[in-house]
């Protein structure tokens, strides 16, 4: 089955309801952005990867006020790659409660769950820390 206009739009719109629930403080939502055995891979980050909902709810509780305030998300680029899933990749910003802001990019895998309904399966953050990705860097 095709990918659909009402499909990209629900995926672009579950990503982006990511942010509005963390900076809310609404974990106890996740299960409507994320699979109940989400894999989260903060490894770009030292922290390695994590497993499940309730290890990526405590990790957001331990991180307590080094969380940012604020998560925004843009470029979503949703590319089909099986029926009833989708590879997705967005730009994130992350405004800190000192006014720094860092750069990221996710890349996540979104599967269908139900009609119309989509969840993220897996989420990689890759930090961005060098202009063009290191090129022209020397």
């Amino acid at each position: 089955m095709a990918l659909t206009l009402e499909d990209r739009l629900a995926v672009t719109e579950l990503i982006a309801l990511h942010g509005h629930l963390v900076d809310a403080g609404e974990l106890d939502r996740l299960d409507e952005v994320f699979t109940e055995d989400v894999g989260y891979d903060l490894s770009d980050f030292g922290q390695g990867e994590l497993s499940g909902l309730a290890a990526l709810r405590e990790a957001a509780l331990v991180l307590g006020a080094g969380n940012p305030v604020a998560h925004h998300v843009t470029n979503v680029v949703v590319e089909e790659v099986a029926p009833d899933r989708v590879r997705a990749r967005s730009k994130g910003l992350g405004v800190m409660a000192n006014g720094s802001c860092g750069s990221v990019t996710y890349e996540d895998t979104v599967v269908r769950v139900g009609t119309g309904v989509w969840r993220i399966s897996h989420r990689t953050l890759r930090a961005r820390r060098v202009p063009l990705n290191g090129l022209g860097q020397g």
